[in-house]
């Protein structure tokens, strides 16, 4: 007699909001503005609950201009003044920048280190990450190799490097011991499997995305973009706006997070 296949209850009844909360957690990305267009409404509603949270942008975003006479120095400080000022906005306990190559970011030796680096360092329970398997999307739109590459390194740092006492073992002797993050979470996902309301802190993700004033080319409708794209995820789970994810869970450690 064979087993029954398991079933999948957001097939049948359809998804829920999801609750779970890390009481430490870290975003990482590509570029400066990523995680404000990104998860910055779940990170808002974490940290207005009491979590705390740290933003690693692995580059400063040097490349992002229309503009070929613009010096890449100037802009990438000017990037990193803006996402400075939208992390405040939003709430995290600070900002790393690593300065890596804008636009030939690489999942090599190199930044895996400095990620296992920030890992260690902050010791969070989750990570927030952008998914980097998706390359197109249903709509057309391309995935930028950056953040592929983003996304591909932190979950390599995540596992198995920062838990591993072998991988960079002089980390480990300037202090820094193995840490093992109990959760991922993939954000611009096709293939999402958490819901989070995020109905309270929509408005400061739109604030934070105001910052970045050298990106934002309609801020007269950026609110009205947000709000139509949060509110048909957060249709999903019967709120006014979600935000979605491609949640693993690496160890399941209720002590490591409190619920929402």
């Amino acid at each position: 007699m064979t087993e029954p296949e398991p079933v999948d209850p957001t097939a049948v009844s359809g998804p829920v909001a999801h609750d779970w909360r890390p009481g430490r957690f870290m975003v990482i990305v590509a570029h400066p503005d990523d995680a404000d267009f990104g998860p910055a409404a779940t990170a808002a509603r974490w940290i207005d609950a009491g979590s705390v949270g740290w933003l690693v942008c692995c580059t400063s975003g040097d490349q992002g201009s229309e503009d070929p006479e613009l010096d890449p120095s100037v802009l990438a400080a000017s990037r990193e003044t803006e996402q400075r000022a939208a992390a405040e906005i939003v709430g995290y306990a600070g900002v790393s920048f690593l300065h890596q190559p804008d636009g030939a970011l690489a999942n090599d030796l190199p930044l895996r280190e400095l990620l296992v680096r920030e890992l260690r360092t902050f010791r969070p329970d989750a990570v927030l990450t952008q998914d980097p398997e998706v390359v197109v999307y249903p709509d057309g739109g391309i995935n930028h190799t950056d953040h592929r590459a983003a996304g591909i390194a932190a979950v390599d740092a995540v596992y198995p490097a920062a838990r591993n006492p072998m991988a960079f073992p002089w980390l480990v002797r300037e202090g820094l011991a193995p840490h093992r993050v109990g959760r991922i979470y993939l954000f611009w996902t096709t293939a999402p499997n958490a819901w989070v309301d995020v109905s309270a802190t929509i408005d400061r993700k739109v604030a934070a995305l105001r910052a970045h004033a050298s990106q934002i080319r309609d801020p007269e409708g950026l609110a009205g973009r947000i709000a139509e794209w949060a509110g048909g995820d957060g249709a999903r789970i019967g709120v006014a706006a979600a935000e979605t994810f491609r949640l693993a869970v690496i160890d399941d450690d209720e002590e490591e997070s409190t619920s929402a």
